[in-house]
């Protein structure tokens, strides 16, 4: 059992163990604003097109923002970084929590006033959640990063499986509905505040004398200079190691193919018999992948002895593309009536998530430099929180063609085709091997 359960040595340093508790609460939160934003859109348009469109709002400020929110925490404190970026993620779900209370907008304008403080939502967390990845290295000995990991990971299985549920429960609580998720989401941030401002000083990472160039008296040209400077030094790492690059790229196919999150208000609705706002249904079926990354997470203890990485990352993410199929295959072969085995098929693909997440997440804190950790780290934001956005927009277009079941089971097809042809065509990623 030891090497089966999930290590628990880093929650021995008191700083990370702040942070990881404050980790649940946040998260916890910001999963009713997961439930919300598309709830609303949906039941403001009937559309999942429009609920998928809020993938491209998301995605636009993380293209800009995750690299260079890599770039700020390798630059500047990245204990600030956490506090600055954790009080404009509160500050934009109070923001929302007043557009749906109060009748500040209606039609379309509503809409695009969703749409857009979405969008500055992310641009925060495309900062928050690089640096927050750039902070652990710092708080931890190299050799307890994968159970560090796997424990982030079982923290995001935990909040995201809870976090649905509960909000979808919620929805139709009278004196709770919608609006309030919003305000809920707000409250819990100030955890992840409460522990940043605990950490210690973080400016020690930088080599030679960076740290004092970061917080000597340059003028803004300087600073953006060596900001640019820096983000192209993080690229051109990237470039060189082509099996970190692979890392990226076949976590583009599972995410883009195989997240078929954007279609979930249109399936509850339409197949499962859920109220045009939202209810239970809705809530399972955003807590279903979660449940299995939590429970890979919870049974994660044999994961620091693989040595075979990349063929486990080939195989997990093979395993994710089955499932997604046989979520889309159960409901179209049983309707409602399948709900059941599709809730199972969606866990065993978040289960194969997870795994494939923490060998991800372990050879990128091992390979980069830590004078670049924050740059890679905002790279692997971009692909894993900006590759389910390009999902949302591909699968809630996609759904007004092959309607909302047949774009995921299609979508799921897509990720087992294109692994497979990945693993041929990066054979050294597919045998790449720890050292550890």
């Amino acid at each position: 059992m030891p090497k089966l359960l999930a290590d628990i040595t880093p929650l021995k340093t008191p700083s990370f163990r702040r942070l990881w508790v404050a980790g649940v609460v946040s998260q916890l939160g910001a999963q009713f604003t997961v439930v919300a934003v598309p709830v609303q859109l949906y039941e403001l348009t009937k559309s999942s097109a429009y609920v998928g469109l809020a993938g491209l709002f998301a995605l636009l400020p993380m293209l800009v923002l995750a690299p260079l929110g890599g770039v700020l925490a390798d630059l500047y404190d990245r204990r600030r970084i956490l506090i600055v970026t954790s009080s404009g993620l509160a500050t934009t779900s109070v923001l929302l929590w007043v557009q749906a209370a109060l009748p500040v907008a209606s039609g379309s304008a509503q809409i695009w006033l969703i749409l857009g403080l979405f969008s500055l939502q992310q641009a925060f967390f495309s900062v928050n959640n690089p640096t927050r990845g750039a902070i652990i290295p710092l708080l931890l000995p190299h050799g307890q990063l994968p159970a560090a990991n796997a424990l982030n990971f079982t923290v995001v299985g935990l909040t995201t499986f809870v976090g649905p549920m509960l909000g979808g429960v919620l929805l139709n609580v009278p004196g709770v509905g919608l609006s309030r998720l919003y305000l809920i989401d707000a409250v819990t941030v100030c955890a992840t505040i409460s522990a940043a401002v605990r950490l210690p000083n973080l400016r020690q990472s930088l080599p030679g004398n960076a740290a004092d160039r970061r917080v000597g008296p340059d003028s803004a040209g300087a600073k953006a200079r060596e900001a640019i400077k820096a983000l192209a030094d993080g690229f051109s790492h990237l470039r060189a190691d082509q099996i970190l690059l692979a890392t990226f790229v076949v976590d583009l196919i599972a995410m883009i193919f195989g997240m078929p999150r954007a279609l979930f208000p249109e399936i509850a609705h339409t197949v499962l018999g859920d109220p045009i706002h939202g209810g239970t249904h809705l809530g399972l079926l955003y807590a279903a992948v979660p449940v299995g990354a939590f429970l890979g997470g919870l049974f994660s203890g044999w994961v620091p002895h693989v040595r075979r990485q990349g063929l486990a990352i080939i195989l997990a993410i093979a395993a994710w593309g089955i499932g997604v199929a046989g979520f889309g295959g159960a409901l179209s072969v049983w309707g409602a009536a399948g709900f059941w085995a599709a809730f199972a098929c969606l866990a065993v693909a978040g289960l194969a998530d997870t795994f494939s997440s923490v060998f991800r997440s372990t050879m990128l804190q091992a390979a980069a430099p830590d004078e670049l950790r924050g740059r890679m780290q905002g790279v692997f934001f971009l692909v894993v929180a900006g590759g389910p956005r390009v999902a949302d927009l591909l699968h809630g277009y996609g759904s007004t063609v092959l309607g909302p079941i047949g774009a995921a089971a299609v979508g799921g097809v897509l990720v087992v085709v294109g692994i497979a042809v990945a693993a041929l065509a990066l054979p050294r990623f597919t045998a790449y091997r720890s050292d550890a």
